[in-house]
């Protein structure tokens, strides 16, 4: 076994074992609130969607810490520290009343909820490029196990999803919280302590300084040079230290070569030589030049030098680099991508939907047992257990031999083929939903396994295509930054989702008629609310379809 399979096994297994805890929490968590805690369900579901939407804009805090200051691997520990001390508070919120009282049995519970989803958030965003950090994307002989590893790593993922729905809930219903919880908390600390055990045999990135600022200072700099013409050649724009130790060589081989105080009468006299030899020095550096692309030319403007470049370094907010306008630029050619994927997460959190048009369908087998509808999401997460190592081992050759490519599947093609297959899972739902209606609820539960089964697919293809995308089309110091905005779709798509809920109720729900959605869906038409998210979906992969035949690649900027 090489280093690199004997890495992604390692890393697989501390992501399945962190996800089993995470998922442990969501999977359980309106139960605890509604049972324990004795919340309503409106209330419940509130409080779910916060903890949730916490979960998902995490990441982006993490992301600023590891590209500022800590590093991945340092972030990781941090807060997986974080994480487990949450999971632990959680897990003795669960204790009998004679450890904690009905009274701060809340508040215990509230403060360990929101520190795990602060340490598990803040981790979202690391541990999946710190993975791929190890994969050397300039050897050919790495590149397709960079992207191969992408796929195993979501496999991990469910993996745990899968043992938390069903063993780690069992542990709830029959042994209480206080094991309920303690189980996931263990596996927390099992997982740092695998990840620490690996520290031996990772590769290392050292952070280059805080990309949020160094994004607002190319923002100030063009508005603020916004008069400016910019040169016909790119060549010239101003590229940080290359400049600064060329232009200091060259004063000192002047103070060498006529003495300090001709070198000092030439300085004070010469400006516009100044000026003119600083530009010819800068046209000189060609290094990093081919990442000057034609688009957002408005942006080149922040890194065109109208003073002496030497005095750049105490003057961020006025000039900047080739390097920070194209690290700018790359971040916004990825955003009509990354905007298109709020609408699919929006699609596939249309899931919940899933067991309520269950319940109302026949899930008798044979005498004696019926099928429970919620049980039908663990096809869901089998459909993703099967079809990851299906798609490594069978499409991406076949893929390979038809296109050409290493890779198979570009990453924007497999995004746009699994948003392909969303439409087809709404479509589906919407169609066994219409024959359940006209059949009055005589249509057996096994119908639904095609909807969950396109469902899992289409987040096989898009959601690992949009974790290797946001990593691949990062630039080498905002990776852990864009794997965040990655994240911030599920979030923002379960915003939208409510937002459209909420409409589509209010708009339908008149002169008496309960609306699409209503309490008792035999009253109501939820097979026209698949089809409006199916409609809803199939524009979304128009729009995406537009921008994927617009967007450059970072390889052929290069």
């Amino acid at each position: 076994m090489n280093r690199h399979e004997e890495f992604t096994d390692w890393h697989v297994g501390t992501e399945c074992l962190g996800q089993l805890a995470f998922f442990g929490v969501q999977y359980s968590l309106v139960t605890f609130l509604t049972t324990q805690l004795r919340q309503g369900n409106a209330e419940a579901a509130r409080n779910f969607s916060m903890w949730q939407g916490t979960c998902y804009i995490a990441p982006l805090a993490g992301a600023i810490v590891a590209d500022s200051c800590l590093g991945r691997y340092r972030t990781i520990l941090s807060f997986f520290s974080i994480y487990i001390i949450g999971m632990g508070t959680m897990a003795l919120s669960g204790a009998s009343p004679a450890v904690i009282s009905r009274s701060t049995q809340p508040a215990v519970f509230s403060l360990g909820l929101y520190l795990m989803a602060i340490g598990a958030g803040c981790i979202k965003s690391c541990v999946g490029p710190f993975g791929a950090d190890q994969f050397d994307g300039g050897d050919a002989m790495e590149r397709p196990k960079k992207s191969s590893y992408f796929n195993w790593f979501y496999f991990a993922m469910y993996v745990g999803a899968l043992v938390s729905g069903s063993a780690v809930v069992w542990l709830q219903d029959n042994f209480g919280w206080l094991l309920g919880f303690g189980v996931p908390a263990l596996c927390t600390v099992l997982a740092m302590a695998s990840f620490l055990l690996g520290s031996a045999m990772y590769r290392y990135h050292q952070p280059r300084g805080s990309p949020v600022v160094r994004a607002c200072q190319v923002v100030v700099a063009a508005v603020r040079k916004r008069n400016v013409v910019l040169p016909h050649d790119g060549f010239v724009l101003y590229d940080g230290l290359i400049v600064v130790i060329v232009v200091l060589l060259a004063a000192v081989t002047l103070v060498c070569c006529a003495g300090w105080k001709a070198a000092a009468q030439w300085w004070e006299a010469g400006k516009r030589a100044r000026t003119v030899i600083a530009g010819f020095v800068i046209s000189c550096d060609r290094s990093d030049r081919a990442l000057v692309a034609g688009q957002f030319r408005f942006l080149d403007k922040a890194a065109v030098a109208v003073a002496v470049p030497s005095s750049a370094a105490a003057q961020p907010w006025r000039l900047c680099t080739v390097t920070q306008v194209e690290e700018l630029k790359a971040i916004v050619r990825m955003l009509p991508v990354w905007a298109t994927g709020i609408v699919y997460c929006m699609v596939l959190v249309q899931q919940p939907l899933f067991p309520v048009q269950g319940r109302a369908m026949r899930r008798r087998l044979g005498v004696a047992f019926a099928v429970p509808a919620a049980s039908l999401n663990s096809v869901y997460a089998a459909a993703m257990l099967v079809l990851v190592p299906l798609y490594d081992a069978a499409v991406v050759p076949a893929a390979r031999r038809l296109t050409g490519s290493e890779r198979g599947l570009t990453e924007l093609q497999r995004i746009g083929a699994g948003m392909a297959l969303s439409v087809a899972a709404m479509a589906a739902a919407a169609t066994v939903e219409g024959r359940r209606l006209a059949a009055a609820g005589e249509v057996s539960i096994a119908w639904q396994v095609p909807q969950y089964v396109l469902l899992g697919a289409s987040a096989v293809l898009a959601h690992i295509g949009q974790l290797e995308f946001f990593y691949n089309q990062a630039p080498d110091s905002m990776r852990s930054l864009c794997s965040a905005l990655g994240h911030m779709t599920c979030s923002l798509g379960s915003y939208l989702s409510s937002v459209v809920v909420t409409v589509v109720s209010r708009a339908t729900a008149r002169g008496g008629s309960p609306g699409w959605i209503a309490d008792d869906i035999d009253d109501g038409h939820l097979d026209r609310f698949f089809w409006l998210v199916a409609g809803l979906s199939s524009t979304n992969l128009v729009v995406f379809i537009c921008c994927a035949k617009r967007y450059k690649y970072k390889d052929s900027i290069n």
